[in-house]
């Protein structure tokens, strides 16, 4: 686990259960904080599964998968600017029907 934190972009804290293994990792110079519940990654999980269900790319056992980073980073740039956009309007009007797509198009 250790080889796979150090290959990843390095976060500021990190939240999990009291699996023993999160415990002999090095967080340095970040934080871990072990949770007895999941009251602070449920939200991590929702996100999660929003972008597994909206990018083909993301879905488990899939076929569709970018084999170029930057492709990757761009298509979620896309989902998170359009999947906030359709936040912001179904708070303003909560009775209208929102799809996803009627808010994607590429962001300045």
């Amino acid at each position: 686990m250790q080889e796979i934190l150090f290959e990843t972009v390095q976060g500021n804290a990190y939240f999990s259960d009291l699996f023993s293994g999160y415990q002999t990792v090095l967080y340095c110079p970040a934080i871990h904080h072990p949770m007895p519940d999941k009251s602070e990654t449920y939200s991590v999980e929702g996100d999660n599964a929003e972008l597994r269900h909206y990018l083909a790319r993301l879905g488990r056992s899939s076929r569709c998968f970018s084999r170029c980073e930057k492709a990757l980073r761009k298509a979620i740039k896309i989902f998170v600017f359009a999947f906030n956009k359709r936040q912001l309007y179904k708070q303003r009007y909560p009775k209208y029907p929102t799809h996803i797509i009627d808010f994607a198009y590429t962001p300045n």
